[in-house]
């Protein structure tokens, strides 16, 4: 398997204070970048609210920052999947930064894309790919355990495949759990046994390591379809609990798609 790339970093200055925003269904992860270092992140809980409220609860979120005697941020980027609250969310970091953020589309991925709609290939999904070819190299899977499970596919030369999407653990375990009267809802965490004893034990043997299973069994069929060795990241809310239990994934990066909005940024600002 060929090594990560690394990068010079450049150090970091007022001029290239970045505030990132990856909209999201269920959450908003925000990172604030001084220069090539992620300085903040916080996740935050998608909600239909108006570019004052976002203007300032960022607001909010920036005094909280400890590099905050660095300096406000001079630039902001956008990553959204929820065209209801892109406006919103432009207006307000525009408002934050003092310049229109940049937006994660298909013309400023900067990435050659072979699905044949590149305008319906989700924004977070060409942020990871332009990350991990960036910072892992290529070829690669990205799993993105989030509100739905989507692999995306980089080739060698670095170029947007295509990929998988799949119910994500919370919208998978939610439903069962809607639907079936006699299932409780149970705390998702690692199984102790694959024969569960208990309802909660046999739950979360079927969510997470079956899951697990279903990240594995993709991933060594895209592999296939790759004809390579692909380094494999896992990113999302969900990384931490499902990636340790698979075999297939080399690394999480939980920050991997506000790192992409940042190389974008960087390339098209």
């Amino acid at each position: 398997m060929p090594k990560p790339r690394t990068r010079t970093s450049r150090a970091a200055s007022p001029r290239r204070v970045l505030l990132a925003a990856d909209v999201g269904n269920s959450e908003t992860t925000l990172g604030l970048f001084r220069g090539d270092a992620l300085a903040g992140f916080w996740r935050l809980t998608t909600s239909r609210v108006t570019a004052d409220e976002i203007f300032l609860q960022l607001s909010g979120v920036l005094r909280s920052s400890p590099g905050e005697s660095g300096g406000p941020p001079r630039g902001a980027a956008l990553c959204s999947v929820v065209p209801a609250l892109t406006p919103a969310w432009e207006e307000a970091l525009a408002r934050v930064a003092g310049a229109p953020a940049v937006v994660v589309n298909a013309e400023t991925a900067g990435l050659a894309i072979r699905y044949h709609d590149k305008s319906a290939v989700g924004a977070d999904r060409l942020a990871n790919a332009v990350a991990v070819r960036e910072l892992y190299g290529a070829p690669a899977v990205v799993v993105d355990l989030g509100t739905a499970t989507t692999f995306d596919c980089i080739s060698r030369q670095g170029a947007y495949l295509g990929g998988v999407i799949a119910p994500g653990v919370g919208t998978s375990s939610e439903e069962l759990f809607r639907r079936a009267a006699r299932i409780p809802r149970v705390e998702l965490r690692k199984p102790t046994r694959a024969v569960g004893r208990t309802t909660e034990e046999s739950l979360q043997a079927g969510v997470i390591w079956g899951h697990a299973a279903q990240v594995d069994a993709l991933v060594r069929r895209i592999a296939l379809e790759m004809k390579g060795t692909p380094h494999v990241i896992a990113t999302g809310g969900y990384a931490a609990l499902i990636a340790p239990e698979c075999e297939t994934i080399n690394r999480v990066d939980a920050a991997l798609t506000l790192k992409g909005m940042r190389i974008m940024w960087e390339a098209n600002r």
